[in-house]
């Protein structure tokens, strides 16, 4: 699996598998930051190109290395607040 980021694909911005001909970021990773992920609703409705594909919430590594451009949290406090996000959660990042 994988999300698509290359604006010159019909699936910009949206999950997608592999093989796939555009660039998209891979979420099988041997580091596992990917192994519980949430996809914020930003430029998803609708999706404009050029204007940045998905945030996602998700595992932070040992090492709390920066991300690229999502949040990534340690797993325990990914469980804790995974069963309290609903449709209509909005999570503010400041």
């Amino acid at each position: 699996m994988g999300w698509c980021d290359d604006p010159h694909s019909m699936m910009y911005n949206r999950l997608i598998k592999f093989p796939f001909s555009f660039g998209a970021e891979k979420l099988f990773l041997k580091k596992s930051v990917y192994d519980l992920v949430l996809v914020m609703n930003y430029n998803r409705n609708p999706i404009i190109r050029n204007k940045g594909s998905a945030i996602f919430l998700h595992l932070t590594d040992k090492k709390f290395s920066p991300t690229k451009g999502c949040v990534a949290i340690k797993k325990n406090d990914f469980l804790k607040i995974l069963p309290k996000i609903k449709k209509k959660t909005k999570i503010i990042i400041r």
